[in-house]
This record gives structure tokens, sequence and C-alpha cells, in this order.
């Protein structure tokens, strides 16, 4: 055995002994943007309320990302609690509010749980919202290369990274998979709590296209094996920071990448009563954005249908929240 290959096996023991991940978490908390430096190890909380625990709501089968990524088998997803942005109309909020109890598991369950949708034909395992649980991520992908396993890995992420900790996960990450929300200051404020997530989000972004580039490597099965997938959630009532967003992925990456453009907007019941985001998308808005989208010269990827609104809502109060 290889000495990296001792060290990542005495990382994974000394999680599955002590319930923590120690071997990557360090004196203070710098993982994301909020930067809160807080040591979490001692039990202090910062922005995302977060300890050093390993905490996931839910490992499921999910057959409603991209084909590319769901293939014929779907792709086994892990959603962790909490997040560093809370987007008021998040259709995870029951997991993702950072009020909410963790739900804390040692390594060894969750590889278990992983492993489980691997032997029946699985390939991709994502990891769902992980921007403020980067070590605990890390710890699960060197879990299951530790037991022979190499899935491919995705991380679907709101973008809101440091480019410094998308840089540490080169090696790590097979697919990128950010949803880039606001080229808007003022609604990235409004309604995620953060001032600088066009700036963040966009060098963020910069990072996993020069990992990545334009391409998808795709196998033979047609499951993408390596890429760059860009998600982007059409709002009501926000036509140009869609609009905004697409310009700034053609001119600061390139049209060639592949976009996701998503109209499964759906009021949660956080917002049923916003003056704006407490309806679904009209017609008219997403004619706009999908005319947008092409004349932008974008050519490789997704573009949902109108319907899609009411198709992808989960709940995780069931064992399959999907």
């Amino acid at each position: 055995m290889l000495l990296a290959e001792i060290k990542t096996a005495v990382m994974v023991v000394r999680y599955m002994e002590k319930g923590r991940v120690e071997s990557y978490i360090p004196g203070v908390c710098s993982k994301c943007p909020r930067k809160c430096n807080t040591d979490r190890k001692s039990g202090k909380y910062g922005y995302c309320r977060s300890s050093d625990r390993l905490s996931i709501a839910s490992i499921c089968l999910h057959r409603g990302e991209e084909p590319v990524l769901s293939g014929d088998t779907g792709m086994c997803n892990i959603f962790f609690t909490h997040c560093n942005l809370q987007c008021i109309y998040c259709q995870n909020f029951q997991i993702s509010r950072n009020n909410t109890a963790e739900k804390q598991i040692l390594l060894e369950e969750a590889l278990d749980a992983i492993e489980g949708f691997l032997d029946t034909g699985v390939t991709c395992v994502g990891f769902v919202a992980p921007s403020h649980a980067i070590p605990q991520m890390k710890a699960i992908i060197d879990g299951l290369k530790c037991r022979g396993r190499q899935p491919v890995h995705v991380m679907n992420t709101s973008a809101y990274d440091l480019k410094e900790t998308i840089e540490s996960l080169e090696g790590f990450i097979d697919v990128y998979l950010p949803d880039f929300k606001y080229m808007d200051e003022r609604l990235a404020r409004d309604y995620s709590g953060t001032m600088n997530y066009p700036s963040v989000a966009l060098r963020a972004l910069r990072e996993m296209y020069r990992q990545k580039g334009s391409n998808l490597r795709i196998n033979d099965q047609g499951v993408a094996e390596s890429g760059l997938i860009i998600r982007h959630l059409i709002l009501p009532g926000h036509v140009e920071n869609s609009i905004d967003c697409l310009r700034a992925i053609a001119e600061e990456l390139s049209p060639s990448v592949h976009v996701s453009l998503m109209s499964q907007y759906h009021p949660v019941e956080t917002v049923l009563n916003h003056p704006v985001l407490g309806r679904n998308l009209t017609r008219e808005e997403y004619d706009t954005v999908v005319e947008e989208f092409f004349r932008l010269g974008f050519h490789r990827g997704w573009v949902q249908e109108f319907e899609s609104h009411s198709e992808y809502l989960p709940d995780f109060n069931r064992e399959h929240p999907f």
C-alpha cells in the first residue's frame, strides 16, 4: 500500500472511531466565503450553525438530475443539512434551514448506504449543498476509495464557494454542477443573505472551467464521467437577472459550456405570501429567457419544459424524498 493510501485509511478509521473528521477540519473554519473562522471542533458555530460532525439529511436515489447524470439507473444523492446560503425560496428548506437540527451519522454508516446504491448499478454519487461541509465531503470520497469504490463524484453547489476551495477539489470532483443564481447583488442580499454572491460565484465558476473546460466526457452508457454543467433557475419576476446570468456565463466562460436552464421554480411554504416569489413563472417570462439562451449561442445543455414546476418537489419527512 502506498503511503498516501495508508494516510487515507488512517483518516477513515479515526473518523469511524470518533464520529469526527478531525484529520480534515482545521482549527478554524474558513472553507466557504463566509469565513466565520469559528472553531467547529470546540462546539462553536458560525453562519451555517454546523458542527465538525458528518450531518446528512438523506442519502437517496434521485432521477431528477440532468440525463447525463441520472442515466437509466438514477444517481445516489447525499443531502447535507444546513447551508451557507439561506435562500428564502429553497425547495429543500426542510433540511437547509440553519435552525434545523443536525442529523449526525458516522462515516461508516454513510459509506454503507452509498454502497447499497452502487451495488444496484448506480455510477454517480452527488453531493448536494456541500459548501459548508467540504472536509466531510472529502472524507466520504476517500472512504469510498478505501473500499475500492470510484464512482463519478458530482458536486452540486450554489457556487457560493471560494476559488481556493474549488482549487483544493481538483482530483476529488469529477463533475461540477453549480447553480449560478444571481448577477443582481440586491437579489442575492434579499433572497439568499449575501451581498457578494455574483463576484464570488464567478471566481468559483472560472476555476471550475479551468479544471474542466467546456467538454463533458461521456461513457458508453451515456453518463458523464468528467466536466462542468452550470444550472440556472429562472425566478418569477426577475427575467433580467436570468438574462444577466446567462450573459455572464457566455462572456466570462464560453457559450460552449453545458448549461441547464431550469423552469421548475415552485413557491414553497416559506414564500407562499411573498409579493414576487409567491407564484410560478409565466409563459412570457419563460419564453423570454429561453429566447435569450439561444440568442447568446448556448447549444449544449438542457432547457426544462415550461410545465416542470410541480415535478421536482422533495419531501424530506419521507424515507424517500423524491
